[in-house]
């Protein structure tokens, strides 16, 4: 990314600078708050801009909702404006999953400086933990659905035809490709079980990622169903389908407008109420002026700070040849193709963050106890 893009470039002056212009550990660090930047002066270093040549380190917990991203490469633009506008830096610490995402802010003790991606289950999940600093927006739209879908030749016309058959989903927490799709099933008739912690008694439900449970259906006859966020499956839906059953998709999804636009084409089988979108949190023990001003900056920024300056960036930075942007389709091998959907996808999946908070998030704390969950053991 070029320097002139934002009046400064936190990041890459904190790699030149080194660990002497670093104040303040989050995270994994003791708590102590941070000290000054060559530890001598015992300041608190608990607010950015303690001194020219000082900066305060951020973490902030990643888990991709998809198998191919990277999300730190997907989330360079919003990191960088930040670090623009904060004597700060943005350090990023990936995670697996939902549940280890959550994990770390259960962890997280006073003196920690984190913010979380999660999903809008972890609100229900560990209310005490941490504090909602906004609901992410795509495209104008605050909400976001989930969908059950199935191949043209499965021969499954409804759900309750997935009695005994093999359902894939995304994480066991995640509200869109896993809670929701069981509350559809189980709406439908079907026994659910102990799902998502237990088994279900009715059909056979295998958790992974959005994406994955996208490609098994595709791939693996065995699978007769897949249960995803809709922004992993809707491209495959025909938009006549969603015409026919969901017209509160057709008005507020930010994927009606390119459904069934990809190959192979599925078929729908459910789509869900509207989901609040996932939030961006911060820990609950940390109480600087600094995550005040964070949270601002993030709810105040403007349309660029969440856009890459060029796609030519995320091709660098995913090593991919930026040739292939230039060429036409017919020109693209399978695997230039391929190259060319993985950096399109890794533009940053939201387009703002508007004010919040747990309340807005009751919708799915509502969904946990029609499905009996024990949020705190999930």
């Amino acid at each position: 990314m070029s320097d002139n893009r934002w009046s400064a470039n936190r990041r890459k002056f904190v790699k030149t600078a080194g660990a002497a212009g670093v104040v303040g550990l989050a995270g994994c660090s003791d708590g102590s708050g941070g000290e000054g930047g060559d530890g001598s002066d015992g300041s608190d270093g608990g607010t950015a801009g303690d001194s020219e040549n000082s900066v305060t380190e951020v973490t902030w917990v990643l888990n991709p909702a998809e198998e191919e991203i990277d999300i730190q490469v997907q989330y360079q633009p919003l990191f960088e404006y930040l670090e623009s506008e904060l004597d700060v830096e943005i350090v990023e610490q990936p995670t697996a999953s939902y549940s280890g995402t959550a994990q770390e802010l259960r962890r997280a003790a006073e003196g920690d400086r984190l913010f979380a991606d999660v999903s809008p289950g972890a609100v229900a999940q560990i209310p005490g933990e941490l504090d909602v600093t906004g609901m992410r927006v795509a495209y104008g739209a605050e909400q976001y659905f989930s969908l059950i879908t199935t191949t043209t030749d499965s021969g499954i016309e409804s759900l309750s035809d997935l009695e005994g058959e093999v359902v894939a989903s995304a994480a066991p927490t995640s509200v869109s490709g896993t809670l929701f799709p069981l509350y559809m099933l189980s709406n439908a008739g079907l026994d659910i079980g102990s799902a998502p912690s237990g088994s279900p008694e009715d059909f056979e439900l295998r958790t992974s990622d959005h994406t994955t449970a996208r490609e098994q259906l595709i791939q693996d006859d065995r699978i007769a169903a897949a249960g995803t966020g809709a922004f992993s499956t809707a491209a495959h839906v025909p938009q006549e389908q969603f015409d026919e059953m969901s017209q509160d998709f057709v008005d507020i999804s930010a994927e009606y407008e390119g459904a069934g636009e990809s190959d192979p084409e599925l078929q729908l089988l459910a789509v869900s109420d509207p989901i609040p979108r996932a939030p961006i949190v911060s820990n609950a023990a940390w109480e600087e002026s600094l995550k005040d001003d964070l949270r601002q900056l993030m709810i105040d920024a403007p349309q660029e700070a969440f856009e890459h300056e060029s796609q030519a960036d995320i091709a660098e930075a995913l090593n991919v040849d930026p040739a292939i942007l230039d060429m036409d389709e017919s020109e693209l091998n399978e695997d230039q193709q391929a190259d060319l959907d993985l950096v399109e996808a890794h533009s940053l999946w939201f387009s703002g963050v508007v004010e919040a908070s747990v309340e807005d998030y009751d919708p799915v704390a509502e969904l946990g106890q029609e499905l009996g969950l024990e949020w705190s053991q999930l």
